[in-house]
């Protein structure tokens, strides 16, 4: 259970945890599910990708996510240390990839996406 109650929509939960980067799977599943059902892509629903970076297998998660063409994913705390100027630059120019900062300001963005 969550400290914080975020509600819903049309009874889906705000807020899904869907586990450590070895259950994005199933959090593409989810999104591809949820597309599917409103008649849309990943792109077009009100869903943010957050991967926290803390192992190497959430590179494999990320390469997963810019393979299927997710955009707008939160990356953080820190940036990959692979990750060079230029190359953030172009993460940022074609998939809008955003570094995670402060929690209030980013949940209070990520749950304003209509």
């Amino acid at each position: 259970m969550f400290a914080l109650e975020f509600g819903d929509r049309g009874g889906i939960p705000r807020l899904l945890d869907v586990g450590q980067c070895n259950d994005a799977y199933s959090a593409i599943q989810i999104a591809v599910g949820l597309a599917k059902a409103f008649n849309t892509d990943v792109n077009g629903l009100p869903l943010s990708f957050v991967i926290s970076w803390f192992e190497q297998k959430a590179v494999a998660v990320l390469l997963s996510l810019l393979y299927l063409n997710v955009r707008n994913i939160h990356l953080g705390p820190n940036l990959p240390a692979f990750c060079t100027p230029n190359m953030l630059k172009i993460l940022v120019d074609k998939f809008g990839i955003r570094q995670i900062g402060d929690v209030k300001t980013d949940m209070a963005k990520m749950l304003l996406k209509q």
